[in-house]
This record gives structure tokens, sequence and C-alpha cells, in this order.
């Protein structure tokens, strides 16, 4: 029996029509790497405009934004040490037109010391790509404790009493973890007070309504006028906007402390997409001017790691900072 013209072209067609689809499959992850992005990019930034985060945002985003093709909006979301920001990301559409600047305490600290948190930050959110590394923190008094250097610092608050208050940005923030790694090491009480947020900490400090603080190198300046009497640093070296302030390890090795601040998205970004923005983010962080910016905003440094050295990174500072909670039994509800 004869296969008639008509219903040999309509085999044709289909046949056609399935080759088509087939191809258009084949080529939807090369078509979607080209798209990305398709509009504009929102960077969450979990602390209010002004803090370091928000500063690194908008240097970022700024020369971000002509690599991409597409404006870098910086959406500021402070609150509950940064949770909101990571609930934020983390329920947004896994496209990569979201994405959160974080502070490592909200992904290695964070966790620990919340009895509920709104996502598993090791699965929940995808590393991106670490942006900046800070030589850690500075330690400083208000000026009418009677010490002059660290040494001095150590000895009074072991006999003080009662024992010296000393200010953080929140509960389970570096500042806390830095003072209370120091009182494991050198044996001393001090009395917690946490503030919300960096800046209202180092205000309360100078004011003199606590005697003591960790603080980021934006209070660098506040100790060369004065305002704030610097101690030590809890770099692997000195401070080069405070090279005189020796390092806490110089007194006990083995003490360090240093941050990062890395980008981050919603688990399941399709892997051209993150490729593309690991590409451009690199060569953001290689521009001299960048730098230069960075620096100047508080000893930041571009820190440029592979997804693998940058997830290792994170796994290691998660079970750090574990152990650290666990045993000085920080908890928030």
């Amino acid at each position: 029996m004869r296969t008639r013209p008509e219903h040999r072209s309509m085999r044709i067609r289909a046949v056609l029509l399935a080759a088509g689809i087939a191809l258009a499959g084949l080529l939807a992850p090369l078509s979607g790497h080209a798209q990305y992005p398709s509009r504009p990019v929102r960077l969450v930034v979990p602390v209010s405009a002004g803090g370091g985060p928000d500063i690194l945002a908008r240097v970022i985003g700024e020369r971000l934004s002509p690599l991409l093709g597409q404006p870098i909006v910086v959406e500021n979301r402070a609150g509950a040490n940064g949770n909101i920001a990571i609930d934020s990301v983390a329920k947004s559409a896994p496209d990569g037109h979201t994405l959160l600047v974080a502070m490592d305490s909200l992904i290695v600290i964070n966790p620990h010391v919340y009895a509920k948190m709104p996502v598993d930050t090791l699965k929940g959110l995808l590393p991106v790509a670490p942006l900046v590394v800070q030589n850690g923190y500075l330690l400083s008094v208000h000026p009418s404790v009677p010490v002059k250097n660290f040494q001095e610092f150590i000895e009074y608050a072991k006999h003080a009493s009662p024992p010296l208050a000393y200010a953080s940005a929140g509960s389970g923030s570096q500042h806390q973890m830095a003072m209370e790694m120091l009182k494991l090491r050198a044996g001393i009480n001090l009395v917690h007070v946490p503030y919300k947020g960096g800046a209202p900490a180092a205000t309360a400090t100078m004011a003199g309504e606590v005697s003591a603080m960790f603080s980021g190198a934006s209070t660098a300046t506040m100790i060369l006028s004065g305002k704030l009497r610097g101690l030590a640093a809890t770099g692997r070296s000195r401070s080069p906007l405070l090279p005189d302030l020796p390092t806490v390890g110089e007194f006990y090795p083995g003490y360090l402390l240093t941050t990062w601040l890395g980008l981050f998205a919603p688990a399941g970004v399709p892997d051209p997409a993150m490729a593309r923005l690991r590409a451009e983010i690199n060569k953001v962080l290689a521009m001299a001017e960048v730098k230069t910016r960075l620096n100047a905003s508080g000893g930041l440094e571009p820190y440029v790691a592979t997804p693998q050295e940058f997830t290792e990174r994170i796994r290691a500072d998660y079970e750090k900072y574990g152990a650290l909670v666990r045993q000085i039994g920080v908890t928030v509800d």
C-alpha cells in the first residue's frame, strides 16, 4: 500500500518538529547563559546604609554593572543580625538576579547562636565568590580606663570589681567572638553589652557607657583622634592603619581572628549564571581603583579564591565558630 503524498508530508513535518524541540533543549542552557542577566540585579545588604557591607556593595556594584550590562540595585535589609536579609535572598527566585552581600558571621556564626534560622546557610545559600577580607579587629578602651597598653589592660581586667563591660555589634557578632576568645585565653572576665550594630557600639564606648570593645578598622580614626585608646589588633599582622599596635597573637600565640565578606545566591542558580558572575566579579576585584577604594573604607583587601577554596573556608570557619559558641554558651532566642 502506497503512502499518500499528504501523509508523507505530515510525517516529515513531525520529524522536523521533534528535531527542532530536541535542538531547542540542547541550546537552552547556552541561550540562558547569553541572556543572564536579563534585568537589574539586586544586591541585598544586611546592614543600614553607610555600614561596611553597604559601602562594599556600592563599590562593587558600580563597576559590576557595566560588565553585566544591567543596573545593580543595592537594597538594605537590616535586622535580626542579618537573618532578615538571609531570608529575603534564600526565598527569592534562583535565577541570579537577587544576591546577598554577607559578612562571615551571618553564614558561620548565626546558625550556632540562633535557636531558629530562616534557612540552612550551608544548603539554602550558594557561595558565588568571596569579595574582601579584613585583617581582623581593633581592641580599644575609653580614655578614662587607666591603662596605656594591652598588657596593662589584661592585668586591670583581671582585678576589676565589678568586671569591666564591653560593647559588641550584637550577640553572636564577630565583635563578641573576638572578646570571648580573649577572655578564654587571658583568663579575664568582662560583661557583654550588645548593641544594634558596630556604629552604636563604638558610640557607646566613646561616651563611656562601656569600657572596651573590639571593632572594625573604621574606628581607627577615633583611635588616632584620641576618642578611643587603641590597644591591640586581632589579625595575622599589625594593622597598616595603626602599626604601633601589637597583635593579640604576639602575647597569646594562635589567637587569630580575621573576617571576610562574600557574595551568595539562593540555592539552585544555574551554573552558566554562576560562572558569569564569578568571572565578572574577579575582574572588578582586580581593578586598581577598586582596591584603593576598598582599602580606604576600612582596610578591606580584595579576596580572590576559587569556588572550592571559598567553600572550604566557609566550612572550616563554620566548625571553628561552632566549637567556640558551644564553649562560651552564646544563644539568641
